[in-house]
């Protein structure tokens, strides 16, 4: 979801994304867990945003994808293409 926040790509807007986009709810505590280790791989990079009145002052952690992390995104997705390409081609038909 970093990648495809970009700039709103904080904690709680991520956890958000997911729920919508995967119809499933998340812990906002295990996306920062995830966030951090992500960064600690070199996958991510974080820095602080601008401080807001709505958050009391306090500045959110926006993060992005390092070109480490982007050339891990292209991996993972060439490697479920190669195997996307070794599920036989099945024709339905309408029963």
């Amino acid at each position: 979801m970093v990648g495809v926040l970009q700039e709103d790509a904080y904690g709680a807007q991520i956890a958000d994304e997911i729920e919508n986009r995967q119809q499933r709810s998340v812990n906002l505590s295990a996306v920062h867990v995830t966030l951090y280790r992500l960064e600690d791989k070199g996958l991510i990079k974080s820095s602080f945003g601008g401080s807001t009145n709505e958050r009391g002052g306090r500045r959110k952690r926006i993060y992005s994808v390092t070109n480490a992390g982007f050339a891990m995104l292209k991996a993972i997705k060439d490697s479920r293409m190669d195997l996307w390409k070794l599920i036989p081609q099945l024709n339905f038909k309408d029963q």
